[in-house]
């Protein structure tokens, strides 16, 4: 498809490895990322003139510290209060469509595993003295709430919902990068215990330290900095939808279809034009409620098209081909764009889609606000 000149085109990009990485900070995995990205881009941080960050949980990781640490002095730098990359990419593409920077970093970094960053314990503040006091300190709590409701509105059963953890499992064997890369069968599945019922070990990411970095400019910058760009064709954002206990059935969130009719229009594009999804999935219930509210099943016939195998390597609509944060790393989202990129580069190895020309990658902050993007290669 053809791209405006101010359309955002990510020319770099970069990540550490994942897992453990004792002793150090935050700002100190982001900014190697941030490096690898430089590198792919084939740029110098002096070319930067924009820098986006988002906190981790342990609050580390803002802007001033990462451009402290890289030794960057961008024109325009912030912090969002919430991690997922699609939001930060959408922040991105306002900032060079305002003109105030040409060339930007995104950059994520968190130590939270080996930092041991504890989930509860300490006053409840806000929304939060509703739900903390009550075993909610967790999104898996709150998780196993929506999969319980969801089964009794649309009855996918618990081997039909298997099929997220054990596709992904399977992409993820397929990545050198991996932190699960042991086979996991349906007998394996239903024998693991609940760690919050109805999610069992493999529904719930682990959390991981690690980082992950972007570059972005304009699509008619894009070839000063690499001969395979891709580009951001639509984008799309639901806003804060309240409390998850202020709502009737917010649980279900419904209110994912708007973001969905949205992006596809934004991009003139539909859902038969995607070659890959990806969804952020702190726990398998966001493949599950997103890729019925987006629009590629309905929620009644979620489950049983789940079971055909559908989303697995052969499919026909590959879901997280990187064995997403259930398999790969808890990254809050961001490898899944690292992944898009490579596919649609045609660099993803193993994994490679043949002939990818668009994906999508849908997000969302907790059960309150989302977003969703659609990525493409310039076929013009």
């Amino acid at each position: 498809m053809a791209v405006s000149g101010e359309t955002l085109a990510i020319v770099g990009i970069g990540r550490t490895e994942q897992g453990e990485h004792p002793g150090r900070t935050a700002a100190s995995l982001a900014v190697e990322a941030l490096g690898e990205a430089l590198t792919d881009a084939g740029i110098s941080k002096d070319q930067l003139d924009g820098l986006i960050t988002c906190k981790q949980m342990a609050g580390d990781g803002n802007d001033e510290i990462i451009a402290t640490t890289a030794g960057i002095r961008p024109r325009y730098s912030t912090t969002l209060d919430y991690g997922t990359c699609n939001f930060s990419l959408h922040q991105a593409q306002m900032v060079l469509r305002s003109g105030m920077a040409s060339t930007i970093a995104l950059t994520y970094g968190t130590n939270q595993r080996t930092d041991r960053f504890p989930f509860a314990g300490g006053r409840a503040p806000g929304a939060g003295s509703f739900s903390t006091p009550y075993g909610f300190a967790h999104i898996a709590g709150q998780a196993g709430m929506a999969l319980q409701r969801w089964r009794h509105v649309y009855g996918t059963t618990e081997e039909e919902f298997a099929h997220i953890a054990l596709s992904q499992r399977e992409w993820a064997q397929l990545n050198p990068i991996s932190l699960f890369k042991t086979p996991l069968t349906m007998q394996d599945y239903l024998k693991q215990p609940y760690l919050v019922d109805p999610l069992r070990r493999a529904d719930i990411t682990m959390i991981s330290d690690g980082g992950v970095s972007l570059i972005v400019t304009t699509a008619d910058r894009a070839f000063d900095h690499t001969d395979h760009p891709i580009y951001l064709a639509g984008m799309a954002q639901v806003g804060a939808t309240g409390s998850t206990f202020t709502q009737d059935d917010t649980v279900l969130r419904e209110w994912l279809g708007d973001v969905g009719d949205r992006v596809f229009a934004s991009a003139g594009m539909d859902r038969a034009d995607m070659d890959a999804v990806y969804i952020q999935d702190p726990t398998a219930v966001w493949p599950l409620q997103m890729l019925a509210h987006l629009g590629f099943q309905s929620p009644q016939d979620i489950g049983p098209w789940l079971a055909e195998r559908h989303t697995y390597p052969g499919g026909d609509l590959p879901v997280n081909t990187n064995g997403g944060q259930l398999s790969e790393a808890y990254m809050w989202g961001w490898l899944h764009i690292f992944e898009g990129v490579q596919q649609l580069r045609g660099a993803a190895d193993l994994r490679q889609i043949k002939d990818a020309r668009a994906v999508i990658y849908a997000s969302t902050f907790a059960f309150v606000k989302a977003a969703a993007s659609i990525l493409v290669r310039n076929e013009s």
